[in-house]
């Protein structure tokens, strides 16, 4: 668990919101407005990673600052960050990180606390949405909050290697919800406000126990005392 810092008069610290743009699917804005409304409320920072500089535009964004190695960037995209003065982060193509892993930790450079990933999901790259997935876990995000988010899905992870961890996750009656352990078994899972509630259960690494549950409210109190899981949030619409 990691500890919640208070400002001088005992309030919580305002929040830094940064939204990085992967180069992978590619989610439009009214798949997003309709998926996840108020997703792109009160943004401080936008980093593009790489050819994400592309999703700009379709979103209605303005990117900060870009990152990557230029490897699925085409002049025109390079032409247009420049004509911007957006700030660049060019790296080497051999490198250890992904692009958006780079994209990440810029936005954390800067001071993000509330981190979303656009972009990171679907494309013709299985190998990269699930280093996306993988990327929650990285330590780096430790005390801030992340999602992958997608007109098909908005992805999160419930981690507790210290003991209880707790967190409400607001969102719409009838929306499906699944819970997937990530790396082990995770203990001590409950979960109220699914048609499928949990109390104190196991669920283990491997099985499909937690998959398709539906919200029966638009809080869903969630808390597991040790492991880490995978919240995989998805709209009614795309029930079948």
């Amino acid at each position: 668990m990691h500890a919640i810092v208070l400002d001088r008069d005992g309030s919580l610290p305002p929040m830094t919101r940064a939204i990085v743009l992967a180069d992978g699917g590619r989610p439009s804005r009214a798949g997003l407005d309709d998926a996840w409304p108020g997703w792109a409320d009160a943004i401080d920072i936008v980093v593009a990673a790489d050819g994400g500089a592309g999703l700009a535009p379709t979103l209605s964004l303005r990117i900060d600052a870009w990152v990557g190695d230029g490897d699925s960037l085409d002049a025109t995209g390079r032409a247009a960050l420049r004509s911007a003065a957006i700030e660049p982060h060019p790296v080497a193509t051999d490198k250890d990180e992904s692009d958006t892993e780079l994209g990440v930790l810029e936005a954390v450079r800067r001071g993000a606390t509330d981190v979303t990933i656009l972009g990171a999901l679907g494309g013709s790259r299985v190998d990269h949405a699930l280093a996306n997935v993988a990327l929650l876990a990285h330590p780096a995000l430790q005390g801030r909050a992340c999602r992958l988010l997608d007109p098909s899905a908005r992805v999160t992870l419930l981690a507790s290697p210290g003991g209880l961890r707790a967190v409400d996750l607001t969102g719409r009656a009838g929306d499906l919800l699944t819970l997937l352990p990530l790396g082990g078994d995770a203990t001590g899972v409950t979960a109220s406000g699914l048609r499928y509630g949990l109390d104190d259960d196991r669920l283990a690494a491997g099985r499909s126990r937690g998959l398709s549950n539906v919200r029966l409210d638009t809080t869903v109190r969630l808390s597991i005392e040790s492991g880490w899981l995978l919240v995989i949030e998805t709209p009614a619409r795309l029930r079948a």
